[in-house]
């Protein structure tokens, strides 16, 4: 150990250890640290995408209206087989598939027509209804400045669609009894469900 009135310099000159070169190699020796644990590091991989998918939002905007469409013509084959049924593997699709484009964490109540495809959830404060008030000069988030905010880049998305003033609608709170399910089955469910009660008003 080094002397107590010895300096850093002359004891590197001496060749003595100090406590604070032991203590430094002590870290290095019991620290790990896993390999893509960064946020930052984990999600740069998906902003392209991302990012592509907000400039594409007026083309998948017209892909989801068709989808969504022919989907509740399968109601028939849903109610049939059971909604419950197949959750399972229409939950499996919509996760890779969302989570391709939109890097989807299946909340279970899909948002992406109304902010522009880019999904609020991805937002680490998880905000629903617009930015917070930490946007950076850039445009980028706050808690992580390496990724573009949500929202700056759902307004931007939002901009280019047909119903574009859908932004603007007040989104509820996140039901969190309705993560890990499909959105697809449960729009469609409530689609079919008003449908067939507007045949029935009419009917009568």
């Amino acid at each position: 150990m080094v002397e107590p009135g010895a300096s850093g310099n002359e004891a590197k000159k001496k060749g003595v250890v100090t406590q604070a070169t032991l203590l430094r190699r002590a870290r290095q020796k019991i620290a790990y640290r896993p390999e893509g644990v960064s946020p930052n590091r984990r999600a740069r991989r998906r902003y392209t995408v991302r990012l592509w998918s907000v400039r594409h939002s007026r083309f998948l905007e017209t892909v989801y209206a068709r989808f969504a469409d022919a989907f509740l013509m399968l109601h028939p084959l849903w109610k049939a087989v059971g909604y419950a049924r197949a959750e399972r593997p229409v939950k499996f699709v919509e996760r890779t598939v969302k989570g391709f484009l939109f890097d989807c964490r299946m909340c279970g109540q899909c948002a992406l027509s109304s902010t522009g495809m880019s999904c609020p959830m991805n937002c680490p404060k998880q905000l629903r209804n617009g930015p917070c008030g930490g946007v950076r000069a850039n445009g980028h988030c706050e808690v992580e400045p390496d990724m573009p905010c949500v929202w700056v880049q759902a307004w931007k998305g939002s901009r280019q669609m047909i119903g574009n003033d859908a932004i603007l609608v007040v989104q509820t709170p996140v039901d969190q009894s309705l993560r890990e399910t499909s959105s697809w089955l449960r729009v469609t469910a409530q689609a079919a469900a008003q449908r067939e009660a507007q045949d029935t008003v009419q009917a009568a």
